[in-house]
This record gives structure tokens, C-alpha cells and sequence, in this order.
């Protein structure tokens, strides 16, 4: 069974910064692409930006130049750096990951965690 778990959300006040990480573990062979989605009260997930396994990282217009994603492979962890936060940025984010296993593949979510900016 293959489980990812985020870290790292909480209440921050406008211009401030969190660093929520996601880890993966159990039965795998190799972690392709991670990610992190987030999502509203009452609105669709969206992406917020993914890494590749090589370290290319593809962020969405609405957080360039103010969210980084990072990840380290051999922890099997991906991070995202959030600075100059506002309340738009308000959401769950989940963590994402597409997973090799030893027979199978497939994109596995976390359970996800809170980020609240207040004005």
C-alpha cells in the first residue's frame, strides 16, 4: 500500500510564508512526477505546481515567483516553499505523486492539509 502524508499548513497572517512537505511511503519502486492541488470552499482543485523526478518544476500563473516546489528523492518528500501568502491562497492543498510500484502505476493523493491566511 502506498500512503502520502502532508505536514506543514496552518494560520499565517497576509505576507507570510509556510512550508507544507508531503511524504510518500510504502510498496514503491520509483516516484515520477509530484505535485501539490489546492482547493477552496466551494471551488474545483486546482494546481498550484508539480516537479518532475529530474527537479523541473512547473508552477501555476497565480503563484510564480511566490511558491516554490522542491523535492528530494531519496525521502521520497516533496516540498512547497509559500511566501507574500494572501488570502486568496486560502485552501486545502493535497499532494499528489505518480507511482511505480513493482507490477502497477498510479497517482496516489494525500488526505491533505489546511492553509488559512487571514488579512
Amino acid at each position: 500500500q502506498v500512503q502520502l502524508v502532508e505536514s506543514g499548513g496552518g494560520l499565517v497572517q497576509a505576507g507570510g510564508s509556510l512550508r507544507p512537505s508531503c511524504t510518500a511511503s510504502g510498496s514503491i519502486f520509483v516516484i515520477n512526477d509530484m505535485g501539490w492541488y489546492r482547493q477552496a470552499p466551494g471551488a474545483q482543485r486546482k494546481l498550484v505546481a508539480t516537479i518532475t523526478r529530474g527537479g523541473s518544476p512547473n508552477n501555476a500563473d497565480s503563484v510564480k515567483g511566490r511558491f516554490t516546489i522542491a523535492r528530494d528523492n531519496a525521502k521520497s518528500t516533496v516540498l512547497l516553499q509559500m511566501n507574500s501568502l494572501n488570502p486568496d491562497d486560502t485552501a486545502v492543498y493535497y499532494c499528489n505523486a505518480d507511482i511505480l510500484k513493482q507490477y502497477t502505476s498510479g497517482v496516489y493523493w494525500g488526505q491533505g492539509t489546511q492553509v488559512t491566511v487571514s488579512s
